[in-house]
């Protein structure tokens, strides 16, 4: 399969996982605090990172490890935790919206920062489906809905890492193998995550019904939503640009609406226009 189709097809799947990530995070806010949440996510990653993987670390040069590190921590580790911290305040569904953030500030820091060129066409891109996020905003806000603007702003702040990850994958590894990159880093976090979950109260609650079908969530989340969708999206870097790929965050959105929907929850007329626009803002984005 071409190139060309083959990247819309893995925009397609990592937009299902990652639309589906913002309720798994929900259910498991249930029974776990943030924190636990975050680190659950990571160790959950990387234990089945490690057993599909882990013959692919031998292919990182030493060179390339130190970059490995620190897109782990702009990619992953600041993410995961920013994101469950957000939940226990933000709606999944908003916080889904807020995401779409990230191809802005990948565009943004990928000219003033890494000499990255993009296209009018991909600007133009950008900024379409950043108006159809900013309609999906209003439209919560408008429906009755509060947000803490703090918690808001940690999702902010977890776009802006995701950007730096992007480019800095774009730049200084785009030669190597995805599930390379996507082990290296979970293997990287495995010890300071299961460091920080002994520091809160999970041995004395585990336990309980609601705390093990919380574990249960963030396992799936674990596996499915970061460890694979990361396979993927390090691929999708690598087989077109750094604005295309951070454009499944458009689609996000849409996703986890739907999933709101199974959760009692409504998407109302505007809604459909704002997930309208931001698939217009897909296309463009990914015009050569």
């Amino acid at each position: 399969m071409e190139t060309k189709q083959l990247k819309w097809i893995y925009l397609a799947i990592l937009s299902l996982i990652w639309g589906s990530s913002f309720i798994l995070i929900k259910k498991g806010l249930i029974g776990l605090t943030a924190i636990q949440v975050g680190s659950f996510r990571i160790v959950f990653a990387a234990l089945f990172l490690l057993i599909v993987g882990f013959k692919s670390l031998k292919k990182i040069s030493r060179h390339q490890w130190k970059f490995v590190v620190i897109t782990s921590i702009f990619g992953t580790f600041i993410p995961a935790y920013l994101f469950a911290i957000a939940g226990t305040q933000v709606n999944s569904s908003i916080v889904a919206i807020l995401n779409s953030l990230t191809p802005l500030n990948t565009l943004i820091l990928g000219i003033i920062a890494f000499g990255i060129q993009f296209q009018k066409r991909q600007v133009l891109g950008v900024l379409v489906g950043l108006v159809g996020c900013l309609l999906l905003i209003w439209s919560g806000g408008s429906s009755g809905g509060t947000q803490n603007f703090f918690y808001v702003s940690l999702v902010v702040i977890a776009t802006l890492s995701y950007a730096i990850n992007v480019n800095l994958i774009k730049k200084y590894l785009h030669d190597l193998n995805s599930v390379s990159i996507t082990t290296g880093n979970f293997a990287v976090l495995l010890i300071p995550a299961l460091i920080i979950l002994s520091t809160t109260d999970i041995s004395q609650k585990i336990h309980f019904t609601e705390t093990q079908h919380s574990v249960l969530f963030v396992m799936i989340l674990g596996a499915l939503g970061t460890g694979i969708a990361n396979i993927l999206f390090f691929k999708l870097i690598q087989m077109s640009s750094p604005v295309f790929a951070t454009s499944v965050t458009y689609l996000i959105p849409i996703v986890a609406f739907f999933w709101g929907l199974l959760d009692n929850e409504f998407l109302t007329p505007i809604q459909s226009v704002g997930a309208f626009i931001i698939l217009i803002g897909v296309y463009l984005s990914a015009k050569k």
